[in-house]
């Protein structure tokens, strides 16, 4: 590839960081509109005060789990970077995933263009979005296990969530996190693809992995739990259970944030009889302060940083041209 397609190709990836952040905007535009506002108003105002606020923090500290993705990332390849950058990248990548789908390639292509302006190679980039991919799948695994016992037995009807597909994905899973452990202990050599050598990583990063992406699971999942109490009483250790099928299922589906496959995997598996507006009224209060308060804080922050990104280049070269004028005189 000649070097004028492969900076043509850069600019593209680059740009397309912006596409997706675009994307991620009218997805969450497009869940939203399909409730009347005034039924979104009612939601919201029919919860405490004091579970809203406890909502929102544990969306912080969500956001906090997931930005450390990309901290274990970079130990993972070995490179250190002030932590206002991993922070800032990994909420704006996830912030951006979370809605648009796809996460590998719409938070890639976002983390592509920020971290090749704190001069990091593609290649380093392709390594960390991968890691941060596996982290997410072997956490995936871990709270499938768990959400498999925790999940009530009436929930393992007929249809798509049947005691044995479910028992199924939890052997898989199970197999998988032993397999990944294994790999992880035993196995040290580097797997070389297409020309980019993926380090196996030891089972202290393998934990920590499992712990970092479980603990950003719980957190959504408080979320979600401070704002259906409202409406419906059920202990945690239930709801988790169904949190964790649903969450996980509604994420593989692809479908951004898991619109619709989340929801109706919900309302299938949570115990009792409940009237199915209020537990949307919840629903759609989690996907405001879970999705769209976080995709309108990311928003504010990136344009203020590219604007900020403009202006510092436009003042450098401005110094620059400067300096050369001097040197010809």
């Amino acid at each position: 590839m000649s070097f004028q397609a492969k900076r043509i190709l850069k600019k593209i990836l680059s740009w397309s960081g912006l596409f997706f952040f675009g994307l991620a905007a009218y997805m969450i535009y497009h869940q939203l509109s399909k409730y009347p506002f005034s039924d979104i108003k009612d939601a919201l105002f029919s919860i405490p005060q004091h579970n809203l606020l406890m909502a929102c923090l544990a969306s912080f500290c969500g956001y906090v789990a997931l930005s450390s993705y990309d901290w274990l990332a970079l130990r993972y390849i070995k490179r250190k970077l002030a932590a206002w950058k991993w922070i800032f990248a990994g909420f704006i990548g996830f912030s951006v995933s979370n809605n648009a789908g796809h996460a590998i390639v719409s938070g890639g292509a976002i983390r592509y263009r920020l971290y090749t302006r704190w001069r990091f190679h593609g290649y380093e980039i392709v390594k960390m979005v991968t890691f941060s991919g596996f982290t997410y799948l072997v956490a995936c695994f871990f709270l499938i296990i768990v959400g498999y016992f925790l999940t009530p037995d009436h929930a393992f009807g007929e249809g798509s969530v049947s005691k044995l597909t479910t028992l199924v994905v939890t052997i898989l899973s199970a197999v998988g996190l032993a397999i990944y452990f294994g790999i992880s202990l035993f196995y040290k050599d580097p797997i070389t693809i297409k020309g980019i050598k993926f380090e196996i990583p030891n089972i202290r990063l393998a934990l920590e992995q499992v712990i970092i992406g479980g603990a950003d699971i719980l957190m959504a999942s408080l979320v979600l739990y401070f704002t259906l109490t409202t409406f419906v009483p059920i202990p945690f250790d239930v709801f988790i259970g169904v949190f964790i099928i649903a969450q996980v299922l509604g994420t593989f589906s692809q479908v951004p944030g898991g619109l619709g496959v989340f929801e109706g995997l919900f309302l299938l598996i949570i115990p009792g009889d409940h009237n199915t507006a209020m537990l949307f009224g919840a629903l759609i209060a989690y996907r405001i302060i879970y999705y769209l308060l976080p995709l309108l804080i990311s928003g504010i922050v990136l344009i203020s940083y590219e604007t900020y990104h403009k202006m510092h280049r436009a003042k450098t070269i401005r110094m620059i041209l400067a300096e050369r004028l001097k040197l010809k005189k």
